[in-house]
């Protein structure tokens, strides 16, 4: 078997046409979730290193999404894998919340390149699930058009992580429409695993409302964070000011003239 007939038949037939914009379509709407978490994840980083930041990212999840390609399917049914995913999710719009907020009560931590990198494969694996199946069933067992469709998502998620990233910082409100959309990602996943689906049978009213509850929590748990850290960084020199005021007696400096 040559490479050629391994690849798939590539021609200008009207399947191939239509499996071929097809593929591009889901790209370009899939895309938006994926680049949301990179635009976030980097937000934290110098300016220098976030072009960085999004361009191994979206490498390192690319290749790991080729890899998910040959047992997505297998996985997607298997109970709580999507539950655990959600929850994941969860987790990681909240930490990119409190990250990137707009407030600015304290300090908050620079993010390294390494661990914005991690941030971005980690959840772009978990999240590009539907967008492998989407693709892979696009393909119609074309491994050209297969192939083409991973590679094709990267240059859309990368240029749309570089106009969030450069948006999130003209308008950093951006941060709390970005942390929903993950919060309504995480949701959907936890409701749509097949042990949820068929324990609680829930109605398409009922998930979009689930959905939209999950976006709310994500936004309200990073704001209880942000002011969890910001009374831990204010009371340390509270305190020292108050032990100053009670000890008359303490000196700060010898001044001896």
């Amino acid at each position: 078997m040559d490479i050629v007939s391994l690849m798939g038949n590539i021609s200008f037939s009207w399947n191939f046409v239509v499996s071929f914009l097809s593929i591009i379509l889901i790209d370009i709407l899939l895309a938006g979730d994926n680049a949301v978490v990179i635009a976030m994840a980097v937000r934290s980083l110098p300016k220098k290193q976030r072009k960085n930041g999004i361009m191994i990212g979206a490498g390192g999840a690319a290749v790991l999404r080729i890899i998910l390609t040959f047992f997505a399917a297998k996985l997607l049914s298997i109970s709580f894998v999507r539950f655990i995913g959600g929850l994941f999710i969860l987790w990681i719009g909240i930490k990119l919340f409190v990250e990137g907020a707009p407030e600015e009560n304290f300090k908050k931590d620079v993010k390294t390149l390494k661990q914005a990198v991690i941030t971005i494969i980690f959840a772009d694996l978990i999240m590009s699930t539907d967008n492998v199946l989407a693709v892979a069933g696009a393909s119609q067992g074309n491994l050209f058009l297969l192939i083409f469709g991973l590679g094709l998502s990267i240059p859309f998620v990368v240029f749309t992580s570089n106009l969030l990233s450069k948006l999130i910082d003209r308008f950093p409100f951006l941060i709390y429409i970005g942390a929903a959309i993950l919060g309504r990602v995480g949701g959907e996943m936890i409701i749509s695993d097949p042990y949820v689906i068929k324990l609680f049978q829930p109605s398409h009213i009922i998930s979009y409302l689930l959905q939209g509850a999950f976006a709310i929590v994500v936004i309200v748990a990073g704001k209880i964070l942000l002011k969890i850290k910001g009374v831990k960084k204010v009371e340390p020199s509270l305190s020292t000011e108050y032990k100053n005021l009670n000890n008359p007696f303490k000196i700060d400096s010898w001044d001896i003239r």
